[in-house]
């Protein structure tokens, strides 16, 4: 026989006092209407920026997809509209590292022997991989590469990328110096 749960008792409706100096729409959240418009506006920019962390189009647009559900779930917990690409950028990056994780995993557990021969999207991409600055970015470090993608081609500032990613100003600084001067090397290295 089923067990029937009591009904939770209902909770009397709040009452704001002199503290609540936030306005309706800050409570409310980021509203439907403008992560719309944060999706029209920001789309690309966010699918290039995957593009970079990851190695295919299709992993680029599933993560920058994912990020827009998440963030759209999320939207009461992003009080603040103005942070709202900040929240996304940052679910990209880790929406990104999930899924290289994954694909780590999988190798590991991957039991038969990959075939020799190439499909076409790997010789398809192995042809944009020619690509000298491609291949120096993927000789960096996962954090080297990650500060100088949102620090270069997110065009983000030292400080917003610090906050993106969860670190210190300083490491920010150290992880783009040293990605800096190992992309000087990898580039200068004849192929």
């Amino acid at each position: 026989m089923p067990v029937i749960a009591p009904m939770p008792a209902a909770r009397p409706a709040r009452i704001p006092n002199q503290r609540d100096g936030a306005d309706e729409s800050a409570a409310a959240g980021t509203t439907v209407d403008h992560l719309t418009e944060t999706y029209r506006a920001h789309y690309r920019s966010l699918l290039g920026l995957a593009a970079l962390l990851l190695d295919d189009t299709a992993s680029c647009e599933d993560v920058v997809q994912e990020a827009f559900i998440r963030v759209h779930s999320a939207r009461k917990r992003v009080r603040d509209p103005e942070k709202t690409l900040a929240y996304l950028r940052q679910t990209v990056v880790n929406l990104s590292r999930s899924a290289l994780r994954r694909r780590i995993l999988g190798l590991k557990l991957l039991s038969k022997p990959m075939p020799d021969m190439a499909s076409a999207e790997e010789g398809a991409y192995d042809l944009l991989e020619r690509d000298s600055l491609i291949r120096a970015m993927k000789g960096l470090q996962r954090r080297q590469r990650e500060v100088l993608v949102l620090r270069y081609f997110s065009d983000m500032t030292e400080a917003q990328v610090a906050e993106t990613l969860g670190i210190s100003l300083g490491s920010v600084k150290a992880y783009g110096s040293r990605g800096i001067a190992a992309l000087r090397i990898a580039m200068e290295e004849p192929v």
